[in-house]
């Protein structure tokens, strides 16, 4: 599996953005096994990851996997772009989706 994490100059200064960079990896190691082999996954982070605590950021990353992996708790094409992570997913690079 690899990963890619897109923290734009929005989130906030340099030091923020390596912040929320270093927190989203260290949430992504933790659940790299649960995820397919060979697969490609982006995390976008929106500008609110900047004063996102620890646990918000570990909820959203939860939840937005959760949705990749099909165990969706809420209804269908039901999606929130309003957390700290806004999308995680096979192409959520942007380009062409």
């Amino acid at each position: 599996m690899r990963v890619g994490f897109v923290v734009s100059r929005a989130v906030g200064s340099a030091v923020a953005r390596n912040r929320v960079r270093r927190r989203l990896r260290a949430l992504v190691r933790d659940r790299i096994v649960d995820l397919p082999e060979g697969g490609l996954l982006v995390v976008r982070a929106n500008p609110s990851a900047a004063t996102a605590s620890y646990q918000d950021l570990h909820g959203d990353l939860d939840r937005v996997l959760g949705r990749l992996l099909g165990e969706r708790t809420g209804g269908p094409g039901q999606r929130s772009a309003t957390g700290p992570v806004a999308r995680a997913g096979p192409g959520s690079g942007g380009g062409g989706d």
